[in-house]
């Protein structure tokens, strides 16, 4: 666990329930959660949910794990913050690589893709995995370089 050990979680509407599962599951291990809501079913649009990315870019969360239908709106949201590594993953393969590859400081699941034990299974993956730097370093340099 590294000296920040906050994580910060979002979704949209359609996953509140999922996304206190994830909370509940970090929490007990250790994980500082930063829970920014919703809390209620009404309709919200999940860009609003991805700019969780911005306390993961200032440095105030180590990681994010945020959830919509799919993962991939919100996913395409938080990616537009500076800084932000954010992969969709519904298997815990991809969850393990985004981080040991790719840095990846944010993780994305899709509440209608996966249910509630697999992702927990996910975000154990890819909150255990570690970046592996090497080759992969100079990639994820690459990839910051296109940031505008």
């Amino acid at each position: 666990m590294t000296a920040n050990n906050r994580i910060v979680l979002s979704s949209d509407h359609t996953a509140i329930q999922l996304r206190q599962a994830i909370a509940a599951h970090i929490a007990a291990h250790g994980w500082v959660v930063v829970d920014i809501g919703p809390t209620t079913p009404e309709s919200t649009h999940y860009p609003k949910h991805g700019a969780a990315a911005r306390l993961v870019a200032s440095g105030d969360c180590r990681f994010g794990i945020i959830l919509c239908g799919t993962g991939q709106g919100i996913m395409m949201a938080a990616n537009k913050v500076k800084g932000i590594r954010c992969g969709i993953c519904a298997d815990t393969f991809s969850a393990r690589m985004i981080r040991q590859h790719n840095d990846a400081n944010m993780l994305s699941i899709g509440v209608r893709v996966v249910g509630e034990g697999l992702a927990l299974d996910i975000v154990d993956a890819f909150l255990t995995a570690q970046f592996e730097g090497g080759r992969h370093a100079t990639r994820v340099e690459m990839i910051g370089a296109l940031e505008e």
